[in-house]
């Protein structure tokens, strides 16, 4: 089976600082993967690079058997990749409602599994605030918004940047739930977050990043059973 998302040698640069250092790894579909590391390590860089939010990026991107390296952002959303970045960037001024309707098209071969039915009976909390503006909800519901608005796209893959950050913990339990029900769809994931031990028990893959290159590539258990590299890399 060929892989998802291929990326070769990938490096990317603000300016004249080098942020990510000939990256190489592989996913394929279905598949859900803890991307780890201290802040400033490249993590975020790394999902704004698959989306072509950077512009100088230089490697290779390959998703769904095409290149999207240099593409447009808009272009690679078509091709069925979809962001939930950290600060969730949903719009202040526009209800529940029209944050989700906004995003809504059919993924590739049409596909349409993903509806505002479906996204209310997944969060029944954006159902009742429906008509509410964005700038009215609480950290926890627009973290449901961001997440319901990238499942609205139908995407293949989908990039979670910081999924539980400043989050109550029954809040928190709710986005792991979620993450398990997009992961029971086929969706591939790739999901950032500081609780690893969360992440562990529902992703496939760890892959920790240390200024800039992958420094581990493999399953959770494995990690787990290296408390030096944990200590090293995330400092727990």
């Amino acid at each position: 089976m060929s892989a998802l998302l291929a990326v070769n040698r990938l490096e990317a640069f603000y300016g004249a600082s080098q942020i990510l250092h000939g990256l190489d790894f592989e996913m394929m579909r279905g598949e859900q993967v803890a991307l780890i590391g201290r802040n400033g390590m490249g993590k975020t860089t790394l999902l704004r690079s698959l989306m072509g939010l950077v512009s100088d990026c230089r490697g290779e991107v390959g998703f769904a058997g095409r290149s999207i390296r240099g593409a447009a952002p808009e272009d690679i959303a078509r091709a069925g990749l979809a962001l939930v970045p950290e600060g969730r960037g949903i719009f202040g001024a526009l209800t529940v409602e029209e944050n989700l309707t906004m995003a809504a098209r059919p993924g590739s071969g049409g596909r349409q599994a993903w509806t505002l039915a479906r996204i209310y009976e997944l969060f029944p909390r954006l159902h009742q605030r429906r008509g509410n503006g964005g700038h009215q909800l609480s950290g926890g519901e627009q973290q449901m918004l961001t997440i319901g608005r990238a499942l609205m796209t139908n995407p293949d893959l989908i990039l979670i940047d910081e999924a539980t950050e400043g989050l109550a913990p029954l809040v928190a339990q709710d986005i792991w739930k979620t993450l398990g029900v997009i992961r029971g769809e086929g969706i591939a994931t790739i999901v950032v977050d500081k609780d690893f031990r969360s992440l562990a028990k529902i992703t496939d893959r760890a892959i920790v990043l240390s200024k800039g290159t992958v420094v581990f590539n493999g399953a959770p258990a494995d990690l787990m059973a290296q408390p030096e590299l944990l200590e090293r890399h995330l400092g727990v």
